[in-house]
């Protein structure tokens, strides 16, 4: 199994030119944010019907998912997972409050759009392919390696 410096070495490979790490930092939160936002944007009604209690920042899609993403991140490094949790969380009760005043999908799809020609943009810079063209992991991987170079080693 590949430990987390072996994917963020892998990933730094296609991430060499200072605008194209510069777009990712914002891009690759920025994709990652409106994913939390659509999967919020799925019906729900299942999840109300089996989470006890009333609590709107748990019973959505978006946290199923988180919790896939944190088993991902915890086998590679507990520190990261808990960076990743505090994002999504962060990402959550912000989309939670988009959703109150605009339509959340809709937000979420400009956001997502916008935030891939970004990405696109800075890979035809930097002269490389995304990562995840070679192994569709390294779409978890991103923003793991955006927190990484931010705010310091694991």
């Amino acid at each position: 199994m590949r430990t987390l410096e072996d994917w963020f070495s892998e990933y730094a490979v296609s991430h060499q030119n200072k605008t194209n790490i510069a777009i990712h930092y914002i891009c690759v939160p920025a994709i990652f944010f409106s994913i939390i936002g659509l999967l919020m944007s799925i019906p729900n009604s299942f999840l109300v019907s089996i989470v006890p209690g009333d609590n709107q920042f748990i019973e959505n899609w978006a946290f199923i998912a988180v919790l896939f993403i944190l088993f991902f991140y915890v086998r590679l490094s507990v520190k990261m997972a808990l960076q990743i949790l505090l994002f999504s969380t962060l990402c959550i009760i912000a989309n939670y409050y988009i959703g109150q005043y605009a339509s959340l999908w809709m937000v979420s799809v400009i956001i997502f759009v916008a935030a891939w020609i970004g990405q696109f943009y800075g890979h035809k810079l930097e002269g490389k392919k995304p990562s995840f063209i070679k192994d569709l992991q390294f779409l978890l991987i991103g923003p793991g390696w955006v927190i990484q170079k931010m705010f310091g080693k694991k």
